[in-house]
């Protein structure tokens, strides 16, 4: 297990994080991959075969090998381990740190396993698994962190390196392994250890209580309608609501699933106010309905076990930890730009409120404004404001012509090319999967293949997300990228076009961003593409600037069915309207940032969650009409792991490092598609990783520091100069 791998382990500590772990490695030969309770070869351990450097056997796995190939995957890196910890020699870098990254091979390729079919195809049967290997993982990762002999040999290395630096790639690997150790319990006495690792063993499984919580309640509550509830819905929506009923056995009638790709429109659109209102509840209240998935117990306790770890290592709370090695350095720092945005945040809500109520009084609809009409009357007033009907938006917006432009922004920035794999050359997990090949345009070198699975299903988690199956390497022979986008689009009917709203539109480029800092990886060792959490978001949520670029919108934002490109008229119109609604969207966001933080900051001592997220944000000024994007029951992001724990302000932390660096794309000369400025992105902003540090990285790129105030001007917001 490479130390990118332990990187991930050490911090998320969750079961779920491990499906970002890229794979490692060639098979060490002498080992024998066998499943112990079949004697026969486990799929899920073999080395990859076939064409583009080896691939997932995707379509030979089975849930039944995932217990044995974990069990036999861990026996198998605890014994490269003691390899390292068994050389008699002095500790080098060559003898301690490069086998680590070498480390764990087999046990990396069943991760990748282990992840698909924890977020993309879970069932019952592998939860019961997943919750019964949960403690046998977390007790596996403390043999490595809190191996002696181990870190006094990385130690070694590290305190050696300060005296004579190693190259500078190789100084970085030492310093970032290191700190994880050191991070993680590693200098604890004997007593501290056996506690750490209790601590962790314990919220391994709170963790995976608290993820199969909710993904039973978005299985479990469907709200059903007939044909005379559909008012205000589009004809695609309706049929892809038909065919979401008719998977469910539910034939002649429509199912809002409770994911946000199925709430947000119906909310958006529907005539219905007390079916908004129940659709509305069942979405915002997963995890929190008082039965045997509720969460906030789980959250309490994860809490307090968080806090009293972190106190075994001298620190005050889970903050002051976890942000040491981030861009903000500490929680002061995080909280100091939230607070500057919240107030103009919340006050802009109070404006689009007041413009919303306006509407409703004038149409004598007799409410007041609540959180299940936010959506709905906030269509009217953008229709009233700027004359812009969503809906109109979304006949341009089809996600397969959307694909394509994200294929041609690659290839006018990166220099890729994207070409579909031959049929059945490449096994997928699921028929909706589909690969394509990546190639530098110029010389045709192949970079790496492209895995998409676009469309929501029983067993996935929701949102949107990007993974690895395996990252770029060259230490130990050149390693090419396997990356995957995963999203939660409505499947539509057969023959149906996919319409997607310009919200999803941009997580869609968002997310090819992240597969994008993938592909461009020019990293030698595994552990340089691991990522620092409120960096990471940046290079993504840049990319989803050229969604707006005149050559997207003028050659891949065509009507469905005419095939015209979209009306300058209309484009104007969404350029006028781009601030609009920044009020709810940003609020929604610093809500749940704030929120995250302040749990944190918390004594968690017989703390009662609802009402401290209900006292909190009451003392936050937070609008009635609207609530936390991920209410505290359901924040996946950040107590079904920790790898955004303390950490969700990233978004608004990155959000600072793109308004900042689109404002130099559209100063240049070139604009967005600038030769020389596209050149210095992919060189300081894509190919390190983590290679270098991220603020200097950013200055190498932009010249200086970035700036909030290209961030509030973004948003319409005042800008106060800082």
């Amino acid at each position: 297990m490479n130390t990118q791998h332990i990187s991930k382990i050490l911090f998320a500590i969750t079961v779920c994080s491990l499906i970002f772990m890229t794979s490692c490695n060639k098979k060490k030969e002498t080992m024998e991959n066998t499943n112990p309770e079949k004697n026969t070869p486990n799929v899920l351990m073999e080395t990859w075969t076939g064409s583009y450097g080896g691939t997932p056997a995707f379509d030979k796995m089975s849930i039944s090998d995932i217990k044995p190939a974990l069990e036999k995957g861990m026996e198998l890196n605890l014994e490269d381990i003691d390899a390292i910890t068994n050389n008699s020699e002095t500790p080098t870098f060559d003898n301690t740190i490069i086998p680590l990254e070498k480390s764990g091979q087999e046990l990396s390729r069943v991760f990748t396993y282990y992840g698909i079919l924890s977020s993309n195809m879970s069932s019952p049967e592998f939860r019961k698994i997943q919750k019964e290997m949960a403690p046998e993982l977390s007790d596996f990762r403390s043999k490595i962190s809190q191996n002696e002999v181990l870190f006094q040999r990385i130690k070694a290395v590290y305190d050696n390196a300060q005296k004579q630096p190693l190259e500078a790639d190789q100084q970085r690997v030492v310093q970032l392994t290191y700190e994880q150790f050191a991070m993680n319990g590693a200098e604890l006495d004997p007593e501290k250890k056996k506690r750490y690792a209790e601590i962790n063993k314990e919220l391994s499984e709170l963790y995976t209580n608290f993820s199969n919580n909710i993904l039973a309640d978005e299985e479990g509550y469907t709200t059903y309608l007939t044909k005379d509830q559909l008012g205000g819905l589009s004809e695609p929506l309706i049929k892809a609501y038909a065919k979401a009923a008719t998977d469910k056995g539910q034939e002649g009638k429509y199912a809002i699933t409770n994911t946000r790709s199925s709430m947000d429109p119906f909310l958006k659109y529907s005539t219905e106010r007390e079916l908004r209102e129940k659709v509305w509840k069942n979405y915002y209240s997963r995890g929190d309905n008082g039965d045997d998935k509720d969460n906030n117990d789980n959250i309490a306790k994860i809490l307090k076990l968080r806090k009293e770890r972190v106190g075994l290592l001298g620190y005050n709370n889970f903050a002051d930890w976890r942000l040491q090695n981030r861009m903000a350095k500490n929680p002061e720092n995080a909280m100091t730009l939230m607070n500057a945005v919240w107030p103009a945040a919340i006050g802009r809500v109070k404006e689009e409120v007041a413009d919303m109520q306006s509407v409703a009084n004038t149409n004598k609809d007799n409410i007041t404004i609540l959180p299940w009409d936010y959506r709905y009357y906030a269509e009217k007033v953008r229709k009233k404001k700027y004359d812009l009907d969503s809906d109109e938006v979304k006949q341009y917006l089809q996600l397969g012509k959307l694909r394509e432009a994200m294929f041609f922004v690659a290839g006018e920035l990166f220099n890729y090319k994207f070409t579909p794999v031959t049929e059945g050359s490449v096994p997928v997990f699921h028929e909706d999967v589909n690969v394509w090949e990546v190639n530098d345009k110029t010389s045709g070198e192949h970079i790496g293949l492209w895995y998409l699975d676009p469309f929501a299903r029983t067993g996935k988690r929701s949102g949107a997300w990007a993974t690895t199956y395996r990252s770029h390497t060259t230490f130990d022979g050149k390693k090419t990228v396997l990356a995957s986008n995963n999203s939660n689009f409505v499947k539509p009917a057969p023959g149906e076009p996919v319409l997607v709203s310009w919200d999803d539109a941009e997580t869609f480029f968002h997310e090819f961003g992240h597969a994008l800092h993938f592909f461009s990886s020019e990293v030698r060792y595994p552990t340089l593409n691991g990522g620092v959490r409120d960096y990471t978001e940046f290079q993504s949520q840049l990319l989803e600037r050229w969604l707006a670029t005149d050559k997207v919108i003028d050659n891949y934002l065509v009507h469905y069915k005419t095939g015209e490109p979209m009306p300058k008229e209309l484009i104007n119109k969404v350029k006028k309207a781009a601030t609009f609604n920044q009020g709810f969207a940003t609020t929604e966001y610093l809500a749940s940032a704030l929120m995250d933080m302040k749990f944190h900051l918390a004594d968690p001592s017989g703390l009662d969650v609802d009402k401290f997220e209900r006292e909190t944000l009451t003392a936050l000024n937070m609008p009635k009409e609207l609530v936390m994007r991920h209410r505290t029951p359901h924040f996946g992001h950040v107590f079904s792991g920790e790898g955004y724990a303390t950490a969700y302000y990233g978004y608004m932390w990155a959000d600072v490092l793109t308004s900042d660096a689109a404002e130099a794309f559209a100063e240049a000369p070139g604009g967005f598609y600038d030769k020389e400025l596209a050149s210095k992105l992919v060189k300081y902003l894509f190919a390190p990783r983590n290679a270098i540090d991220p603020a200097e990285a950013y200055r190498l790129f932009r010249g200086r520091d970035a700036k909030i105030e290209a961030l509030m001007k973004d948003r319409g917001f005042p800008v106060t100069a800082n």
